[in-house]
C-alpha cells in the first residue's frame, strides 16, 4: 500500500492528466484550486461504478444538468494529512447558486465526502462523479443555502432563473480570470506589512 503522501501525489497528477487545470499553493500538494468545466463533464456522464453500486447519469436530465452547463467554477482542494484515510476539503472559490453549497464560504454538503469517504475514492471520482452529481440532484432538505432551498421548493421556475443568472455573472471563466487579476493588484497595493486578519473566513475554503 501506498504512502499518503505518494498517494496524494498520484491523485494530483491523475487530476492534471485527465485534462484538469491544477493551481498548487505555496507549491504543495496540500492546497490548490481546481478549474471545474460543468459543459465539459455533465454532458459526458452516463453510469459510474463505484464500489458495487451505480450512480445514474443519464441523458433524461439535460434540463437539470442544463441549469450548470457552461459554467466554469474555480473550487479550493484541501488534502489532511491523513488523506486518503480522510477526507478532501471542498469549496467553490467563485459563487453558485445551490442548495447544498454555502454562498459566502462555498463550502460543500455532499455526505459521500463529509461522512462517507473511503480511501477507495480520489479526487478524479470528486470531480467526476461527486460534485457533477451534486448538482444534477440538489437535496433542498438539507440545505446549507436556506434561501436555494426555499425558493427551489416554492418557485421551481423563479430557482432556475436565480440558477442561470448566477451562473452567467460569476461562473464564466473571463469573470475567474478578471477576479484573479484583481487579487494580484489588491495583493500589490498591501505596503508596510498590513494585511487582514488570518481569522476572516477566505472563500473557497471549506469546513472538512
Amino acid at each position: 500500500m501506498s504512502s499518503p503522501s505518494k498517494r496524494r501525489e498520484m491523485d494530483v497528477m491523475k487530476l492534471m492528466m485527465s485534462d484538469y487545470t491544477v493551481e498548487t499553493i505555496n507549491d504543495g500538494l496540500n492546497e490548490f484550486n481546481v478549474m471545474f468545466n460543468v459543459y465539459t463533464i455533465l454532458p459526458s456522464l452516463c453510469l459510474y461504478h463505484i464500489v458495487s453500486s451505480y450512480i445514474p447519469f443519464v441523458h433524461g436530465h439535460e434540463k437539470m444538468s442544463g441549469l450548470y452547463e457552461g459554467g466554469v467554477w474555480k473550487v479550493h482542494v484541501e488534502l489532511p494529512d491523513g488523506y486518503p484515510y480522510k477526507s478532501p476539503s471542498i469549496g467553490f472559490i467563485n459563487k453558485i447558486f445551490h442548495p447544498n453549497v454555502d454562498e459566502l464560504s462555498g463550502s460543500v454538503c455532499l455526505d459521500v465526502i463529509n461522512q462517507s469517504w473511503s480511501p477507495m475514492f480520489d479526487l478524479l471520482n470528486v470531480f467526476e462523479v461527486f460534485l457533477p452529481q451534486l448538482l444534477l440532484y440538489p437535496n433542498a432538505s438539507d440545505p446549507l443555502n436556506g434561501d436555494a432551498a426555499s425558493l427551489m421548493m416554492k418557485d421551481r421556475e423563479q430557482y432556475e432563473l436565480k440558477v442561470k443568472e448566477y451562473c452567467d455573472r460569476y461562473a464564466k471563466k473571463e469573470n475567474i480570470d478578471a477576479s484573479a487579476a484583481e487579487d494580484e493588484s489588491d495583493e500589490e497595493d498591501i505596503s508596510d506589512g498590513h494585511c487582514t486578519s488570518s481569522d476572516d473566513e477566505i472563500a473557497g475554503h471549506a469546513d472538512p
